[in-house]
């Protein structure tokens, strides 16, 4: 009779262990190489991720969030700070099953030039004045598609001239006196203004309460793991009000977050010359409080405005409802 009882209360401990505590979930996290990550960047360095219980297997940089959208559509990772344009295209053209769960900013994006070559927007139509954007679809290019509608320029003529290249070579090619101006995302027009350059045009300027980046997950951790989604969703806020509360010291931590990030993320010819371009503490400061609205509310109405423009280009197959990609239940 003892041995049966014992037994019996050693299968009743072994069911309420069992139940008690879910299987962990190692999770791959994916970020751009810019600021508006920087929420992950300081959840990393502060540990929030391993003090709410989640385990990090990987946390990998992309170069763009063009890249890192295509890294999305191979299905290898979980959750990812990327822009909403790229989400978008991902959603769209690639078939991955993602949802946007919070924001980390709005706007994000100018145009810099060399204001020895270029005076004012209109320069940018002239002949001699050499452009740099990033690729078709990302969000610098499809800034600059508002900037030639908003300055009825030729769009055909000004996008003939158009070198296309990921944000740190823009910065480098204008650096090197390769071109006059040039479109990116942030960091890289406040560093550009550190080394003499200047901002002409921002999101701000073109388009009104522009989404920048999200925290996206994949659909298939929402339904299966949505305590971890939960997790992520508050490391995020609490990123984001570091931001805005101690903008000092967030920017010391995501200065150096993307120093080592660039030299894995560079590749080996931009690298070597991208060394030569500090991102200082004081960069990333002016640019978290003066070209970032740091945010984790994500509008529905300028989510929609994005997915019906980039249709509008081309560059989405088909165009759809804001609430097929938004789950904001966490905020």
């Amino acid at each position: 009779m003892k041995i049966l009882k014992s037994v019996f209360i050693a299968a009743i401990i072994i069911f309420v262990s069992g139940c008690g505590g879910r299987e962990k979930r190692p999770l791959k996290i994916a970020v751009e190489f810019v600021d508006h990550a920087a929420s992950a960047h300081i959840a990393r360095e502060k540990k929030w991720f391993e003090k709410e219980g989640l385990e990090i297997e990987a946390f990998d940089n992309y170069i763009t969030g063009m890249a890192l959208a295509a890294a999305l559509t191979r299905g290898d990772i979980d959750a990812a700070y990327v822009c909403m344009i790229p989400a978008i295209t991902a959603y769209a053209n690639g078939g991955v099953n993602l949802k946007v769960v919070c924001g980390t900013h709005k706007y994000g994006y100018g145009l810099i030039v060399n204001p020895e070559k270029a005076k004012s927007v209109y320069d940018l139509m002239k002949p001699e004045i050499r452009i740099a954007c990033p690729r078709e679809g990302s969000p610098p290019d499809a800034l600059m598609n508002k900037m030639i509608e908003k300055y009825k320029f030729n769009g055909e003529k000004l996008k003939r001239k158009v070198l296309r290249m990921p944000p740190p070579k823009v910065l480098l090619a204008l650096k090197m006196g390769r071109i006059d101006a040039g479109f990116c995302c942030e960091q890289f027009p406040t560093m550009g203004e550190s080394m003499g350059f200047k901002e002409i045009l921002s999101a701000r300027d073109l388009w009104r309460n522009m989404q920048g980046s999200v925290l996206v997950v994949k659909e298939e951790l929402l339904e299966e793991h949505p305590e971890i989604v939960k997790k992520l969703v508050k490391i995020t806020k609490e990123g984001i009000n570091f931001i805005n509360e101690q903008p000092d010291e967030a920017s010391v931590i995501e200065s150096a977050a993307l120093t080592v990030a660039g030299k894995k993320v560079l590749p080996l010819k931009i690298g070597k010359i991208a060394s030569k371009l500090e991102i200082t503490p004081e960069v990333i400061r002016k640019s978290f409080t003066t070209k970032l609205l740091n945010t984790p509310l994500v509008d529905p109405v300028s989510v929609q405005e994005e997915i019906d423009y980039l249709y509008k280009l081309g560059y989405i197959k088909r165009k759809f409802n804001a609430k097929e990609i938004l789950d904001l239940r966490f905020l």
